[in-house]
């Protein structure tokens, strides 16, 4: 490390002379060390201008120029230590990867990638010098996650008591996307005008049972609204108790409110009950070897099956032959699995065979399967959506706090010598 630092100051030091004794003035300098890199005068005041920049637009107030001078050179002080240990681990973000976090950009900002670049041109920036800043920003968060994802534990004991509280409760809550119909009704109505206005508003619902769409019903008399996608708790409370027990499609007998009545349809729900399809299989790996070839390994599976056809324990051999150590002492079980669990070719395999039945060898990645397919269901993994859901939040909950110690950390334990 001191070597490199003599080795930076010397040359720079050398360049520096060779500048004066041609008379030329000396532009840049060392802002500041950062164990085996260094910082330039023209880098911190490249994003000095940036953060102005910034400010200057957000109509805010900066702060005094010698202290915002700090926080800047702190902050790539901060990032040279992550790029270095990105560097040490080979981390790196290829030109695919980066052609696909810039056309997200774009497509964010209604623009296709041709026309983000020429507006970035238009504002006066460097497109190459803007792909660089993704590319560079796309690894420090890719350092910092695998540094503090592995730092962030939760508790069962958590996990239940956010489940629990009102924020939890909220987070979690079914989402609903309704349909909307009211029909008006007057606070000075009479009786036969409210009679009136049901038996509209109840033949209104047996329309849309029917399955005619909602916007068709619009009119005078009629106010048709999409209410797009609410969580349960934000529902008005008129509603709030009638979704849980509507379906994707239904239509609700009409609700009476102090406006007139109302017919809902649910068109979409998520989080009310998830129910996927599951399969319960069981298969016998063979790979291709040195001693046994691709042709030789497609065969053996295939007299394999054959044998199960015949009567032969799928178990017993799946014991014997298959070389999935995670199932094969299992008889080949996989247990319930559900789409996009498997392989693709597996998948497909599997989804082609009936239950009770042995596929034909299928060939994948991992080489030469049959599988026999054992069972499937419905399963509701309505729960296990909710505690996911639970974890995330708390999971990011954490983040920030965990980012903010461990940045600490590695500034603190970094080698770090100031110039300016």
């Amino acid at each position: 490390m001191n070597k490199f630092r003599l080795t930076c100051t010397t040359l720079l030091l050398t360049l520096a002379s060779s500048w004066a004794a041609a008379d030329t003035r000396w532009l840049d300098s060392i802002a500041a060390i950062v164990d085996d890199d260094i910082i330039l005068v023209s880098e911190l005041q490249s994003r000095l201008d940036s953060v102005n920049a910034n400010i200057a637009r957000s109509g805010q107030q900066a702060p005094p120029a010698e202290q915002l001078q700090r926080e800047v050179l702190d902050l790539l002080i901060i990032e040279s230590i992550q790029m270095q240990m990105a560097d040490r681990v080979g981390l790196r973000i290829d030109d695919e990867q980066l052609n696909g976090a810039v056309g997200r950009i774009a497509a964010k900002n209604n623009m296709s990638l041709e026309q983000f670049r020429q507006a970035l041109i238009s504002s006066g920036t460097s497109y190459l010098d803007f792909r660089e800043q993704i590319r560079r920003e796309m690894i420090l968060q890719r350092v910092q996650m695998g540094n503090v994802n592995q730092r962030i534990q939760i508790s069962e004991q958590e996990l239940n008591n956010y489940l629990s509280s009102e924020d939890g409760l909220k987070q979690t809550s079914p989402e609903y996307h309704f349909a909307h119909i009211l029909v008006p009704v007057a606070s000075e109505a009479t009786q036969a005008e409210r009679d009136a206005a049901l038996k509209h508003a109840q033949t209104l619902a047996q329309r849309l049972r029917r399955g005619e769409n909602y916007n068709s019903l619009a009119s005078s008399k009629v106010q048709v609204s999409d209410l797009g996608w609410r969580k349960g708790t934000d529902l008005p409370s008129l509603f709030a108790d009638v979704a849980p027990t509507m379906g994707n499609g239904d239509v609700s007998e009409p609700l009476q409110s102090a406006s007139g009545y109302h017919v809902i349809e649910l068109l979409e729900s998520k989080g009310v009950k998830e129910l996927v399809s599951q399969t319960r299989a069981s298969h016998i790996l063979l790979k291709p070897s040195a001693i046994r070839n691709e042709k030789a390994t497609e065969k053996l599976a295939a007299d394999l099956r054959t044998r199960a056809m015949n009567g032969e324990s799928f178990a017993d051999m799946a014991r014997e032959y298959s070389e999935d150590i995670g199932s094969a002492q299992e008889g080949g079980d996989l247990g319930w699995t559900m789409p996009g669990q498997l392989v693709p070719e597996f998948q497909e395999g599997m989804e082609n065979t009936a239950i009770g039945q042995i596929s034909q060898p299928i060939k994948s990645q991992y080489g030469w399967h049959i599988i026999k397919v054992v069972d499937r269901r419905q399963h509701d993994v309505t729960d296990d959506l909710r505690k996911r859901m639970a974890r995330n939040a708390l999971h990011d909950r954490k983040y920030q706090d965990e980012l903010d110690i461990w940045l600490r950390k590695i500034r603190s334990e970094a080698y770090v010598d100031i110039k300016i």
